[in-house]
């Protein structure tokens, strides 16, 4: 087995990966992420006890129970980038012997769910209403930078919005990634079903022009019309893609539910979605609490 330099995996002086400042042990196999910091304490105050508290700059990690399920909830704050930052030490917490510096012959697969925010992309998607993404469509390139994503991304999905959308070729190339399915029969019923696209910024992005004018004017009309056997993109966000990409690569279950918070088509904005958002917390705690494994 190849040993990992201590240059290429990072780790704190007591032991713990370095971003999460987690040690092996400290996260349960079921979590939940959430961008905001602030977030971690809306899911961890309905859990029943709270065993480990950890925060490294914006990342809090609280585990405990819920139930009888052992859960984590962790912030990633905002991006692919750091997506691409969590996955790996989450991953590296229970796939790599952090003593020996090697990766485990035998893998731990992990149930991790997304909690967020985002914008609608489709007219009649009112705020405050939940949408969990079958597929996430990156428009960020940071997954290229795998080897293994020809292997988890849809290359027929991929082709086609490319060819829909007159992608120019000066942007990074989008992928499609699906979440998982095994936690879609859990967490799904009831909500919104639709494709997600993950942009690498907030503004020019996704389409917002302040003083600066974006590249792609007519980017939302673009993702809005796109339609791959009745596959329709519904919203924006800023992390979806890389978590499932990662998730696929990697072996974990993943999957993203978000509530709409501005619809950019009708031009719309939630009053009160804090409220939804606790309500959203609350049912898929519930709903985790149901796996099987």
């Amino acid at each position: 087995m190849a040993y990992l330099e201590e240059s290429e995996l990072i780790l704190n002086t007591d032991g713990s990966v370095y971003h999460l400042n987690l040690l092996p042990g400290e996260l349960a196999r079921n979590i939940i992420l959430v961008g905001d910091p602030s977030r971690v304490s809306m899911v961890s105050e309905h859990f029943d006890r709270i065993d480990v508290k950890r925060q490294n700059r914006e990342i809090i990690t609280h585990t405990g129970y819920y139930r009888d399920m052992h859960i984590s909830v962790l912030s990633t704050g905002m991006g692919t980038d750091n997506i691409d930052i969590v996955m790996n030490e989450i991953d590296a917490l229970f796939n790599i012997d952090l003593k020996e510096r090697v990766v485990k012959d035998e893998r731990t697969s992990l149930n991790i769910v997304r909690i967020g925010t985002s914008g609608g992309l489709q007219p009649g998607i009112s705020p405050d209403s939940t949408v969990v993404s079958t597929h996430g469509v990156g428009l960020d390139g940071m997954l290229y930078y795998y080897r293994n994503l020809d292997k988890v991304m849809n290359h027929e999905m991929t082709e086609a919005f490319i060819s829909q959308s007159a992608w120019p070729s000066i942007l990074p190339k989008p992928y499609f990634v699906e979440g998982s399915s095994y936690l879609l029969q859990y967490l799904g019923d009831g909500f919104i079903k639709g494709i997600t696209a993950t942009a690498p910024g907030f503004y020019g992005p996704q389409g917002r022009q302040l003083r600066l004018r974006t590249y792609l004017p007519d980017l939302n009309n673009s993702l809005q019309l796109y339609d791959y056997h009745g596959k329709k993109i519904v919203n924006f966000e800023m992390e979806t893609s890389a978590l499932y990409g990662l998730g696929k690569m990697l072996g974990h279950n993943t999957l993203t539910l978000t509530n709409i918070v501005a619809n950019r088509v009708d031009k719309t904005h939630s009053s009160k979605y804090k409220v939804f958002m606790e309500q959203l917390i609350v049912k898929v705690l519930d709903r985790l609490s149901l796996l099987k494994d």
